[in-house]
């Protein structure tokens, strides 16, 4: 990319300046730190110059972007033409109290729907049973049944709307009761837009809400794959996740490497189900976090884009740049909020929001200033909301494709992410793959390790937290913190005694041997799901049928 000869003098240039005015300048004022790094351990020079990407190529590197390999994003235009859409997660209660909160952000400007559902719903658990008592409704909203389903999109066009819903064990269920709902308005299912997070390895990782063993579990995601293929060609069939690995205290440079580890895993157990790498390959999506380092966060978005173009080219012989494309939803980091001093969340979030948009997301929520000590209120939503409006529309930075490419700092760091995250691809691939890390702790310790060696930094004052362990102050608890109703529970396990007196219970005892059938014989799963969905067999009842057969996951690492 540049002529030996300008390289070899800007070399000694650089050592020139090193000499006189970089070691005058810091013999008299000292710098903060006696070394800078990333969050992700990699050390950053005091500048960066061609010297340090002189080896790119631009064409096989950067590429324009919406050409291989990405880098610069996976349109042509990007957010010249359309923005990305904005998604605020939302989820608590009662499907009523959720209804309403979708109807008032969509009429504040939200542009799609992202639904949190409660801890019971999560791991296939009716509100009326024992593991529910005190968790219906506190963490998402409550689904039980399509009855709930109904009254969540009640009034809301599922034609007109796209929907993300983060849910792994369970997801073949919340599909098919979207699927009926949105019949049940008219809208065909191949006119559907959305996606289902549908990620169970990563639940393995650093999360926990899994129900069956690994091998089951990803027999019905590729079964997911299969059906959305055939029948609803705009839905997303996974949202692969390295938000929660980052939340369990993941750096950068493990959040790519695990979840795009998890996209190879599930790459192979689809291949091997027999289906074409080009056809689901096209509605695969991914999930990231975006934390407080913003020029390294730009760069690791870069990064994965670049890293997914080449496994699907290169490892799995794609051939349709469509499939090679690395599609991704971004929410701002969950863990980097603080309940001190909760108004300073929303600078945080600005930041991580802005890094989200400079790395070419495709989607976005940005995180409430009060979400470290409750669900979020009004208010802090709508602040959330319009943070990402403001970037849109006042800011500048969606008005030309990847604004930083070309600098020597982000793309030295594009290339360093890439490097590194290769060098844990040969790690998981020499213990078998990452079906086979994740059984015997590779990434849960590796994970462990960085968030332990971060809290310490903390601790010892090393890495600054405003309003934590600086710049602290006396404060009171906030007003207006959103509270649950604590009546909840009870109004939603009357509603499933009172649907399981309407239904043909002998219909649906029926249709649950169907699916206990189709477990056994390797048959797809989503048919009979959605029909027994269709006559009010509920979530619990549907997740038990597939218990019977495949049994509960209980894991045996120890870290």
């Amino acid at each position: 990319m540049f002529d030996d000869n300008a390289i070899n003098n800007l070399k000694e240039k650089i050592n020139l300046w090193k000499k006189d005015k970089y070691t005058k300048t810091i013999t008299k004022f000292p710098e903060r730190k006696k070394e800078f790094y990333t969050s992700s351990n990699i050390r950053v020079d005091v500048q960066y110059s061609p010297l340090d990407i002189q080896e790119i190529d631009y064409i096989e590197d950067l590429g324009n972007s919406g050409e291989y390999p990405f880098t610069r994003g996976v349109q042509p235009n990007m957010f010249r033409g359309k923005l990305w859409t904005m998604r605020q997660y939302a989820g608590f209660g009662s499907a009523e109290e959720t209804n309403k909160r979708y109807k008032y952000l969509l009429s504040e400007g939200q542009t799609g729907l992202s639904v949190a559902f409660d801890l019971p719903t999560q791991i296939g658990y009716d509100s009326d049973h024992q593991m529910s008592f005190g968790e219906v409704g506190k963490v998402g909203v409550a689904i039980d049944s399509l009855e709930d389903m109904e009254i969540l999109f009640d009034g809301i066009p599922l034609d007109k709307v796209s929907t993300s819903m983060t849910i792994n064990s369970t997801a073949a269920i919340l599909l098919a009761m979207y699927i009926a709902v949105a019949e049940k308005q008219g809208v065909s299912q191949d006119k559907l837009r959305g996606t289902i997070q549908n990620d169970i390895l990563k639940e393995y990782v650093a999360r926990g809400t899994y129900i069956f063993p690994p091998k089951e579990s990803m027999r019905i995601i590729t079964d997911i794959f299969e059906y959305c293929t055939k029948y609803l060609p705009e839905w997303n069939t996974i949202s692969i996740s390295g938000y929660h690995i980052r939340e369990a205290g993941a750096t950068a440079v493990q959040e790519v490497a695990f979840t795009l580890a998890d996209g190879i895993a599930y790459v192979e157990a689809a291949i091997e189900a027999g289906l074409e790498v080009d056809d689901f390959g096209k509605r695969l999506s991914f999930f990231f976090n975006s934390h407080n380092n913003f020029i390294e966060e730009i760069a690791k978005f870069r990064a994965a884009r670049r890293i997914w173009a080449r496994l699907m080219k290169e490892r799995f012989g794609s051939k349709d740049p469509k499939a090679m494309m690395l599609r991704f939803h971004t929410q701002t980091g969950g863990s980097t909020l603080t309940a001190q001093q909760p108004e300073n969340n929303i600078t945080r979030v600005t930041l991580q929001a802005m890094a989200a948009v400079l790395g070419g997301t495709q989607s976005l929520h940005t995180n409430s200033m009060d979400e470290a000590l409750a669900l979020p209120s009004e208010k802090a939503v709508r602040i959330a909301l319009r943070t990402q409006q403001v970037i849109a529309h006042e800011s500048g930075v969606a008005d030309t494709v990847d604004p930083f490419a070309g600098s020597y700092y982000v793309e030295y760091l594009t290339n360093k992410i890439e490097e590194d995250v290769n060098k844990y691809f040969d790690k998981i691939d020499s213990l078998g793959g990452m079906v086979k890390s994740i059984e015997r702790g590779f990434p849960q310790k590796e994970i462990q390790d960085s968030a332990y060696n971060y809290q310490k930094a903390i601790e010892k004052g090393e890495a600054i937290v405003v309003g934590v362990n600086k710049f602290i102050m006396e404060e009171k608890r906030p007003d207006e913190l959103l509270k649950v109703n604590p009546e909840v529970e009870k109004l939603q396990v009357d509603k499933i005694e009172k649907l399981k007196m309407r239904r043909n219970n002998q219909k649906v005892k029926e249709l649950l041997n169907e699916i206990e059938g189709a477990a056994r014989c390797n048959k797809n799963l989503m048919p009979p799901i959605l029909a027994a969905v269709k006559e009010y067999a509920t979530l619990g009842e549907i997740s038990d049928a597939l218990r019977n057969v495949f049994g509960e996951y209980r894991s045996s690492v120890l870290l």
